[in-house]
C-alpha cells in the first residue's frame, strides 16, 4: 500500500473508536496470562488501549507495556487504572524497558503488525532479552489462511450494514511478500472514513523459526486462549516459548 506509515495507522480517530466492538475474550485472555505470571511482572508489547493489560493487572499481576502510538496510550490512560501502568512509547521490537519479567506477550495478531521478516525477528530477540530466565513469551495470532484464501488473495469483505451506514474490508494479499494490505470502509451519513493497515502475515512454523533465531522454544501451543487443542481445523494460536536452555531441560 503506497505511503502506507504504520506509525500513523492507529491515530487519534482509530485509537478512540478501538474498542467500540471487544472481542470478548479480555477476561479468559487475562486468566492465561496471569497463570503463565506466576505472581511475576509481566510486558505487554503493543499494549495498546490496556484492553487485555487492564483485566489482567485487576488480577494482580504488574503490567508495564511498549506502544508504538502515543494516541492508543492516551485512550489507555483515560481508562480506569490506566493511570497505573507503566508504558513506554516505542518501538516493540527495539526498545528496551530497562529490566527483565516473568512473562512478555504479544495478542490480536500484533506480530502481524510489523511489516518485514527481519522486524519480525527483532521483536522475538527483544522479547528474549526482556525475559527471566525462567520466563515466558506468549502470541496470539490469527493462522494465514483464516484471512486469506490461495485462489482469491483480492476480496471485499461487508463488515457493517444499518439502515444509515455501511462498512466494508477492501483487502489484496502479496504471496511474495506475505503482505495483506486492507482498508476499513466506513460510510455514513457524516461522510466516509477509511481505516487502513497493512499486515505480514506468517504461520505457525515460520514463529517457531524466528523464535529459534532469538534463542527461543515453543513449549506449547493452543487453539484458543481456553486451551483447546491446536491442530488442522484451527483458525488461531495461541503460542508460548521460553529460553531454549530451559525446553531443552525439560524435554
Amino acid at each position: 500500500m503506497e505511503n502506507f506509515d504504520p506509525r500513523r495507522s492507529f491515530g487519534p480517530d482509530v485509537a478512540a473508536h478501538y474498542d467500540d466492538q471487544l472481542r470478548g475474550d479480555e477476561q479468559v485472555a487475562a486468566e492465561f496470562l496471569a497463570d503463565l505470571a506466576a505472581g511475576g511482572r509481566a510486558l505487554e508489547f503493543a499494549i495498546g488501549t490496556g484492553r487485555i493489560a487492564l483485566p489482567l493487572a485487576e488480577l494482580g499481576v504488574t503490567v508495564d507495556g511498549i506502544e508504538l502510538s502515543p494516541a492508543m496510550v492516551d485512550q489507555l490512560r483515560a481508562r480506569p487504572g490506566g493511570e497505573q501502568l507503566e508504558v513506554s512509547v516505542g518501538d516493540m521490537s527495539t526498545f528496551e524497558m530497562g529490566r527483565t519479567y516473568s512473562l512478555v506477550f504479544l495478542v490480536y495478531n500484533t506480530i502481524f503488525n510489523l511489516l518485514t521478516a527481519d522486524d519480525q525477528v527483532r521483536c522475538f530477540e527483544n522479547a528474549a532479552r526482556h525475559l527471566d530466565d525462567d520466563g515466558v513469551l506468549v502470541i496470539e495470532a490469527a493462522l494465514p489462511h483464516a484471512w486469506i484464501h490461495p485462489d482469491r488473495p483480492d476480496y471485499v469483505h461487508a463488515e457493517l450494514i444499518e439502515l444509515n451506514a455501511v462498512g466494508f474490508d477492501v483487502a489484496r494479499y502479496d504471496p511474495i511478500t506475505q503482505l495483506l494490505s486492507e482498508n476499513h470502509v466506513r460510510i455514513t451519513s457524516q461522510g466516509v472514513r477509511f481505516m487502513p493497515i497493512v499486515c505480514r502475515l506468517i504461520t505457525p512454523g515460520e514463529m517457531d523459526l524466528m523464535a529459534r533465531c532469538a534463542g527461543l522454544g515453543l513449549v506449547d501451543r493452543f487453539g484458543s486462549w481456553r486451551r483447546e487443542p491446536f491442530g488442522s481445523s484451527s483458525d488461531a494460536h495461541v503460542s508460548v516459548y521460553a529460553h531454549r536452555r530451559k525446553t531443552a531441560s525439560t524435554a
